[in-house]
């Protein structure tokens, strides 16, 4: 298949992952809440994986440790710029948990996130299918209870449910245009980069974002359970990988 049409492809189907909100308005809060926690904690283990077992290795065969560790950092601080500056995080949450919702800042920030995803899930197909399909069920696993997260701030911020579950899913569609803005500029430019800038992403989101919400210290049993989806996401990544 066309590298072009695995980038539209992969990348729509992500983008539908903003209709996952749905999900609040079925179950109770106790029951989302029991499926949220070992869901970021997979999702956490998922980004820590695919960064040091994949992305990183990969990128180092193809570039100078220089260059890898230096879009690493970039990849990092990119983050962590937008979460200072437009006061944008990955939100886990159920609805009533929410504080202060600044609905149109949230999602104007998650357009950019979701472009950059878009960026890195190109880069990744145009390394190889892969990689691509690595990089992108690392993206599709984070973003399932991040889309569930941001639902729950448009809700908690008084939008009525079918206007939230449509911009939400706008803001996901900008994943499209930053697979297609990558496609067509790789042949001016070498996007290797764009691996090391990946790894520095998932790291820097499972470090800030998500495993500081499963580190709730409630009880040992709900650490132990934590811990193994975090470990099960690891895992994960791992033998999606020695699959040729």
């Amino acid at each position: 298949m066309n590298t072009l049409i695995w980038i539209i492809i992969s990348a729509f189907i992500i983008s539908l992952t903003a209709w996952v909100g749905l999900i609040t308005l079925i179950l109770k809060e106790e029951k989302l809440k029991k499926i949220l926690l070992p869901l970021v904690a997979f999702s956490a283990g998922s980004l820590i994986g695919g960064a040091f077992l994949h992305l990183i290795p990969e990128a180092l065969e193809r570039e100078g440790s220089e260059n890898v560790f230096f879009w690493l950092l970039i990849g990092f601080l990119i983050f962590f710029l937008m979460e200072q500056f437009l006061h944008w995080h990955h939100c886990h949450r159920v609805p009533s948990e929410h504080k202060k919702p600044v609905t149109y800042l949230i999602l104007i920030s998650d357009g950019i996130h979701n472009f950059i995803d878009g960026m890195i899930i190109a880069g990744s197909f145009l390394i190889n299918v892969k990689m691509g399909i690595i990089t992108w069920l690392i993206c599709l696993g984070h973003e399932i209870p991040q889309e569930i997260g941001e639902f729950g701030i448009l809700l908690h911020g008084g939008w009525k449910k079918y206007k939230a579950l449509l911009f939400n899913f706008v803001s996901a569609l900008m994943i499209i245009p930053g697979g297609l803005f990558v496609y067509f500029i790789s042949q001016e430019i070498n996007t290797t980069f764009l691996l090391s800038f990946a790894a520095g992403n998932f790291i820097y989101i499972a470090a800030s974002d998500l495993i500081p919400e499963i580190k709730t210290g409630e009880n040992l049993k709900k650490s132990l359970k934590h811990f193994f989806f975090f470990i099960l996401g690891i895992l994960f990544i791992f033998l999606i990988g020695m699959i040729e």
